[in-house]
């Protein structure tokens, strides 16, 4: 790795709900792995933090504030490490819920992003394109649906954005799960080529109530070629120096 280079990692993973002492703690061990391997940024899932559910009344219950304790024990956590990570997270702002994006570094919160076009009727979509710099590289967030729409992209890669980063939940009922496997992976294709810019994305993996994720972890150069991908159907880290 030259000094140029930006290492990333994807993380894919099997989802934890409603225990912020197992996620944190799962959390540190791949924090961890990423001092371990010299790695620059972390993107972990869709709503990772709390686990993802497209129900209203499990939605409400799980939001917490970004001011919330939750938040500040990420923060705690995050503060041994150099990593800069992304990682998904149920917002309740006022009084509304978002699927939100926290972007945080030496334990610090250095922006977010909310999902601009959430198939879950319960969350509020966000309006907003946040561009993040690290080490002389942009990078900006979409989530999971936002992939289905080059608006979303572009409006990041026209700030000068090199990476966009996608949080994924493909927790689906099994046909539909098998439709999105392919598909997934040809929208993050066809963002980076529409954009010009790498594509990072992860995943959930595994089988939850009757619903299974085979996981679409990548990294994907601009030309749209995947330069790294998690094996479907199981854990782990897609990493690639990105020049």
């Amino acid at each position: 790795m030259s000094m140029t280079d930006l290492r990333v990692a994807a993380f894919q993973r099997c989802p934890v709900f409603d225990d912020a002492s197992q996620i944190l703690a799962l959390l540190i061990n791949d924090l961890v792995w990423c001092a371990e391997h010299d790695v620059h940024l972390a993107v972990f899932p869709e709503c990772y933090l709390q686990g993802y559910d497209t129900d209203a009344d499990t939605i409400s219950r799980r939001a917490v504030e970004i001011q919330d304790d939750l938040v500040a024990r990420l923060r705690r956590v995050t503060k041994d490490f150099p990593t800069e990570l992304v990682i998904g997270f149920v917002e309740k702002r006022g009084q509304h819920f978002f699927n939100t994006a926290l972007v945080i570094r030496d334990g610090v919160l250095l922006g977010a992003y909310s999902k601009t076009h959430p198939n879950e009727p319960a969350f509020k979509a966000g309006s907003e394109y946040p561009v993040f710099n690290l080490f002389g590289y942009r990078y900006g967030i979409n989530i999971c649906n936002d992939a289905n729409y080059p608006a979303s992209a572009l409006a990041l890669s026209t700030q000068g954005a090199d990476l966009l980063c996608y949080p994924l939940n493909n927790m689906l009922r099994p046909q539909v799960a098998d439709k999105w496997r392919k598909k997934s992976v040809e929208n993050l294709q066809a963002r980076a080529k529409d954009t010009g810019c790498w594509v990072l994305s992860a995943d959930v993996v595994g089988r939850t109530e009757g619903k299974v994720s085979h996981g679409c972890t990548c990294i994907v150069s601009p030309a749209g070629e995947i330069m790294s991908q998690v094996a479907e159907d199981s854990e782990g880290i897609a990493m690639f120096d990105i020049q």
